[in-house]
């Protein structure tokens, strides 16, 4: 099988093992990736931000990366159920349509991917080390991913998962949310933090390394003995 690999912009910038890692695990069950260079943002930001002309100029180069009716797999449930759920909005009835469609049909999310496509639950990893699982918003609310990362980790070899208080509440990142409406947003990413600290868990996992990474920064901020981690680079581990 051959696929393409879409890295988002903060995969790229801030957490390129992450991608990589991704990679790793694609390739060791003989699936064979693709990386076009020449991509860049799907557009989400400005979507969200009510810049829609200029989404839709990003959208246009994002399906345009994309021209091959194969898989496009990558690791961030955000972005993947921005273009699944979205690019109608952008691009219904234009030049555009049918190439959308196609996109909308072809890109996964990671787990997903591994779990329904592939259909992996073993990875074959090893982490020694107790986790609790964040569901991030746009994992199960945009694209109905909820159980495939639990199955996936349940196959991690030292791995225990434990699962937290309302694991299923929003973390308070939501983009410019985080900006615009910071006090809300750092209450929320509290709650989070309080809510997986209070499990005894070492480190937090998740599909989305924006919902991570604000959760991080409280952590930091407050020097509170949890640790961070992409499923990704989870999987990645021990092998």
């Amino acid at each position: 099988m051959i696929v393409d690999i879409f890295i988002p912009c903060f995969i790229d910038q801030i957490y390129p093992q992450t991608g990589l890692n991704m990679i790793k695990v694609l390739e060791k069950f003989n699936v064979s990736v693709h990386f076009n260079t020449n991509q860049t943002c799907c557009g989400q930001m400005a979507f969200n931000s009510g810049f829609w002309d200029e989404a839709k100029a990003m959208g246009e180069k994002f399906i345009n990366d994309f021209p091959n009716n194969r898989p496009v797999v990558g690791p961030s449930a955000s972005c993947v159920g921005f273009v699944k759920n979205y690019y109608s909005k952008l691009f219904h009835n234009t030049a555009l349509h049918n190439e959308y469609k196609q996109l909308k049909k072809n890109i996964y999310e990671f787990t997903d991917f591994l779990v329904n496509v592939l259909k992996v639950q073993d990875v074959g990893a090893t982490f020694n080390h107790t986790v609790t699982y964040h569901d991030s918003c746009a994992a199960q609310r945009e694209i109905g991913i909820k159980d495939e990362p639990r199955i996936l980790l349940k196959h991690v070899k030292g791995l225990e998962l434990i699962e937290m208080r309302d694991t299923d509440v929003c973390c308070g990142f939501g983009g410019t949310f985080s900006v615009k409406h910071e006090p809300i947003s750092t209450a929320m990413a509290e709650q989070k933090v309080q809510n997986a600290l209070d499990t005894g868990a070492e480190y937090i996992i998740s599909t989305d390394s924006s919902c991570l990474m604000h959760q991080y920064g409280y952590i930091k901020k407050h020097k509170i003995p949890l640790k961070i981690m992409h499923i990704a680079d989870v999987l990645a581990s021990g092998w």
